[in-house]
């Protein structure tokens, strides 16, 4: 994939949040902001031209339990269903939001 910058504004978050995605080759990023903070980050590496896996998500101080994680293994989810691709949630936060989300089964891999 190309180097891409996407941002994406989804029914499911407040209007004050944001999420964009930074693509560099074969390592990306999704990054969460709340009113133009940066508060949390979830890595991905790409695993061919038609999967990905989270490798890490984390939530900064002082934002954990708010649910801003859940957020960016969803908006993963959202770019792998448009784009039609799988995920292997290897970080253990996400294999946890898989693991509980019978729903995401049709992007994992």
């Amino acid at each position: 994939m190309k180097n891409r910058n996407f941002s994406y504004n989804t029914s499911s978050k407040p209007d004050f949040m944001k999420i964009t995605r930074e693509d560099h080759g074969k390592k990306g990023v999704f990054t969460i902001f709340k009113e133009d903070e940066q508060i949390g980050k979830m890595t991905y590496t790409w695993a061919g031209k038609d999967k990905f896996i989270i490798d890490h998500t984390e939530v900064d101080d002082g934002h954990e339990g708010n649910g801003y994680g859940k957020m960016l293994v969803m908006e993963a989810v959202s770019f792998a269903r448009a784009e039609n691709l799988k995920i292997m949630p290897l970080c253990p936060f996400a294999k946890k939001v898989f693991d509980k989300n019978s729903d995401l089964e049709d992007v994992a891999f």
